[in-house]
């Protein structure tokens, strides 16, 4: 079995790869009966030489491989027919701007394993950069903060080397006394959570927070429990939310009347209620003002999130009053950040990472007979055809002509 890293072909360019080269070297020891190959690359944050240096062959023809593993779509012109992918394909959910790809990958015959459908048993995902999304997410948060009230300047996080740089440059600023609400539970509300330790703001619970002023800064962790309810007052339970939410309503805006700052680190199902409407954002008690949208649903369960920003300009403001778009630092805007791809500014970390998960639950599978399922699973595509798991993909295939 033949591996390689591929070189990452979309614009704009991602710095990101699936393995570090420390990484990919581990592979090699675990598995010698494996071979491993780098594709060259002059964007990738592990440049060429690192590679080399760790005794692989970094070529430019990667076409003999039999497994290529990269982060984002590969452009169709660059899909090599009969073979495996490992890629975000970004066409799980039916997403219109890929439904060529997902065509195109039928067409040669490719197996494709996208990393969000590498799941246990129980259909939770193994692998993701949504720790680093979170991060990110949180630390943009307050560099918008800073920003907007003139408070302090925090550097972009792509301008700082690793997780290390972006903590240390928290270190240096002094926060006001705001109270801040985090949605989720899960990696993504982990890493914002990471931020919020390191900057040692105080969690309390949800009673305290809805029921006390205090004198520094605090955060409450909500989960889906906590920020939805029954329509008909029973006790609500989460697995029957996440089975059927037509039940639910959102109890969202208890928070929103006492919070300055949100951060939505949460998972948005289909048909979940939203957690706050336009309507809701003009009622004269809410009080959010700056809003830090992870999970980034455009027109969706957070309603100032009317457009993804990106990377070079993060922040909008959203003028609740007349449902559009003005500048960040608007009067009696709210402020949203609301990038997609957060882990992109901090590819090293993110890299190792993933690279960690990546070798632990997906290389084995290929040497112990996928024991534990893993890319049955995952496998979207086989012998020109969907496989039976995404098979509800076959309307989107064929909508195309």
């Amino acid at each position: 079995m033949k591996f390689a890293i591929i070189k990452e072909r979309k614009n704009p360019p991602d710095r990101r790869v699936v393995f570090s080269p420390e990484k990919f070297a581990e592979t090699k020891t675990k598995f010698p009966q494996g071979e491993f190959k780098v594709e060259a690359s002059n964007i990738r944050v592990f440049p060429d030489h690192q590679y080399k240096n760790k005794g692989f062959k970094v070529t430019n023809d990667v076409s003999d491989c039999d497994v290529l593993i990269g982060v984002k779509e590969v452009p169709i012109k660059n899909l090599i027919p009969n073979k495996k992918y490992f890629f975000f394909s970004h066409t799980i959910k039916k997403q219109p701007y890929n439904r060529k790809l997902l065509k195109a990958i039928l067409e040669k015959n490719i197996e494709l394993y996208d990393h969000e459908t590498i799941v246990n048993n129980e259909g939770f995902r193994l692998i993701g950069f949504g720790r680093y999304a979170g991060l990110v997410g949180a630390y943009n948060g307050f560099r918008a903060l800073g920003l907007r009230d003139n408070l302090f300047n925090l550097p972009k996080v792509e301008t700082l080397a690793d997780l290390d740089a972006v903590k240390a440059e928290l270190d240096k600023i002094e926060l006001p006394n705001i109270k801040i609400v985090l949605s989720g539970t899960g990696k993504v509300a982990q890493g914002a959570k990471e931020i919020l330790d390191h900057l040692n703001i105080k969690q309390v619970s949800d009673a305290l927070y809805l029921t006390t002023k205090f004198t520094e800064p605090v955060y409450c962790m909500v989960d889906v429990m906590e920020y939805n309810k029954r329509k008909d007052g029973k006790v609500g339970d989460k697995a029957e939310f996440y089975a059927d939410p037509t039940d639910y309503e959102s109890n969202f805006m208890p928070y929103a009347k006492v919070s300055d700052f949100f951060i939505a680190g949460h998972f948005y199902g289909n048909n979940a209620p939203f957690l706050f409407t336009r309507e809701d954002a003009k009622n004269p008690e809410f009080k959010i003002n700056l809003v830090s949208d992870i999970s980034c649903d455009i027109d969706g369960p957070i309603a100032s999130t009317i457009r993804a920003s990106t990377i070079a300009d993060p922040f909008y403001g959203y003028d609740a009053q007349t449902e559009s778009e003005v500048a960040f630092n608007a009067a009696n805007a709210i402020t949203v950040m609301a990038v997609d791809n957060l882990p992109c500014e901090l590819p090293k970390d993110a890299s190792e990472g993933f690279g960690e998960m990546f070798l632990e639950h997906v290389i084995p599978a290929f040497f112990n007979n996928d024991a534990d399922g893993i890319l049955e699973r995952a496998k979207i595509t086989e012998n020109g055809k969907l496989t039976e798991r995404f098979a509800y993909l076959q309307d989107y295939v064929d909508d195309l002509e």
